[in-house]
């Protein structure tokens, strides 16, 4: 072997020795957070065969009235979550995720400036689907069973857990989510995510966990109505939480 050539395979050896363990760890950083965080991603469901679709309300668009009035929630599902819809759809065609469920996307999608339509509109669809079942015309009140105990456990009373989180809802700077989640060691916790982000998003999450309960609080979910006073909104809220669905997902994150 020639000396230019053997110095040159020398220098592309040990330049790839050096790069291996970087190249390795770039592709193992997105698993590498969600098993860090105590989560690891499922296997992916049956494939989707049709598009997302906008789902229906489970009452009125009135219905929450007086606490969310009826404008907000035509022009909130009917246009934002519709749009969220429409742009997923568009989003995800001929990329990995065409034909995978929600949660599949959910669960996948990273913060790459390529998915960045993908991960911003699959949370907008799943966030807002959440959030239309966790309310109810007739909510309010408190929680009972095993919720209820949860509760306790978790952060002493109900009320102090109304006062956590009221707080979470108001801290999120700008827009975003508050939630009420079920954590891997079966505890309930108190997380908040930027945008539409949600705690089920594995690569993304900082908390990662099962949301049973999450609360808009981007500008369009209450301006008509409060404004600027998104305290206000918060504390309304409350009266139309549906904690027999809240209980439901509760049972289903704890016990299956």
């Amino acid at each position: 072997m020639e000396k230019r050539t053997f110095l040159k395979t020398g220098l592309l050896l040990t330049v790839g020795a050096a790069m291996a363990p970087l190249i390795k760890a770039c592709k193992s950083g997105n698993k590498a957070a969600a098993t860090n965080a105590g989560m690891t991603i499922p296997p992916p469901k049956l494939r989707r065969t049709t598009p997302f679709t906008l789902p229906a309300l489970p009452y009125d668009t009135g219905a929450l009235e007086p606490h969310i009035d009826k404008m907000t929630m035509e022009i909130h599902h009917g246009k934002h979550h519709q749009g969220y819809v429409n742009k997923l759809n568009a989003a995800v065609k001929d990329t990995v995720y065409a034909e995978y469920e929600l949660d599949d996307i959910i669960a996948r999608v990273t913060t790459a400036d390529a998915e960045k339509n993908v991960r911003n509109n699959a949370g907008g669809h799943w966030n807002h689907s959440l959030f239309w079942q966790v309310m109810a015309p007739d909510g309010g009140g408190k929680p009972g069973g095993q919720l209820a105990s949860g509760i306790n456990a978790a952060f002493g009373s109900f009320e102090q857990f109304q006062t956590a989180f009221s707080d979470a809802s108001k801290s999120v700077f700008g827009s975003g989510w508050a939630w009420l989640c079920v954590g891997k060691d079966k505890s309930l916790f108190i997380t908040t995510t930027p945008n539409q982000d949600n705690p089920m998003m594995l690569q993304i999450a900082s908390n990662p966990g099962t949301p049973i309960l999450g609360l808009d609080v981007w500008e369009h979910a209450y301006y008509l109505k409060h404004q600027n006073k998104r305290a206000d909104y918060i504390s309304t809220f409350f009266n139309v939480i549906n904690w027999n669905e809240v209980g439901r997902l509760f049972d289903k994150a704890m016990f299956g």
